[in-house]
This record gives structure tokens, C-alpha cells and sequence, in this order.
């Protein structure tokens, strides 16, 4: 793989990804949850670009795609998966990884799904959502912050 392209999305979705069913709500800024519903259009109205694990700053070289989003969409009816291939951003290995993803933890149906459920709580997180923050916070404090949505 070129180091300037995006790896193919872990074996099981981090303990905080916001497509998990068991990731408490209201961990994420609302900006974020804000990206997953687009992904669930039909392939021509989806939005062009990949969705990286939340673990990892855009330009980090081990960057990947989210095992989430991969678990959660059809793989093979996702406009950025399909761009990123042409565009020479991932391999078509990656790409078939991510058509071949099984999540081995319950995700969400759909992003809208998701992200309603992040959403829920994200004015008032529960204690076990604040303990995530601050986990999520020492890696990435770019995007933990929060404020209503």
C-alpha cells in the first residue's frame, strides 16, 4: 500500500465508534454525528468522501477507513468508496475489504440511526459517555468538544 493512501478498516470497530449500538450517546461533537446520515442516500447524492476512524488525525499515516461505516453501509453502493479507487486514495484491495466487511459487534442499521442515537444525550452525557470523552480527548481533542446541537 502507498503510505499516502488509506488503509483498510480495522478487524472490529473501535470501542468508540458512533456506529456501535453499545458506544453510550453524546460522545461525539454534534458535527460529527452530523456525517453519518449522508452516507445512507443513494450512491449519487453520497457524499465523495471516505469516513476515516474517528482514532487517527486526517493526515496520520496509519489512518484507516472505519470499520463502522464499513459494517453499517453496502460497500458496493458507496460513491466514495468507488472515487477514492480512481482517484488512487485507497487500493482495490482496500476497497473489497471494505465491500467484504462483517462487523463482529452490533452496529446501527443505517447512519441516520447512528447519529440519532448519538444525538439523544449529547446536551446532558451520561457518566459512562463522559469516561469515553476522556478517552477519546488524549487522542483527539480536535473533535471531542461539545456543545449543543
Amino acid at each position: 500500500m502507498d503510505r499516502q493512501q488509506m488503509a483498510a478498516p480495522a478487524p472490529r470497530p473501535c470501542i468508540s465508534c458512533p456506529y456501535r449500538r453499545d458506544v453510550p450517546s453524546g460522545i461525539w461533537h454534534a458535527r460529527e454525528y452530523a456525517k453519518l446520515p449522508p452516507y445512507d442516500a443513494d450512491t449519487g447524492s453520497q457524499p465523495s468522501g471516505l469516513f476515516q476512524c474517528h482514532q487517527n488525525d486526517g493526515d496520520d499515516l496509519h489512518r484507516r477507513i472505519c470499520a463502522g461505516w464499513a459494517g453499517c453501509h453496502d460497500g458496493g453502493e458507496l460513491l466514495a468508496l468507488r472515487l477514492a479507487v480512481i482517484d488512487g486514495r485507497i487500493a482495490p484491495e482496500t476497497a473489497q475489504a471494505v465491500v467484504n466487511y462483517q462487523s463482529p459487534v452490533p452496529l446501527f442499521d443505517s447512519g441516520a440511526e447512528a447519529a440519532a442515537h448519538g444525538l439523544r444525550d449529547i446536551t446532558t452525557p451520561a457518566s459512562e459517555a463522559l469516561r469515553a470523552m476522556e478517552k477519546i480527548q488524549r487522542v483527539r481533542s480536535d473533535i471531542i468538544e461539545h456543545s449543543p446541537p
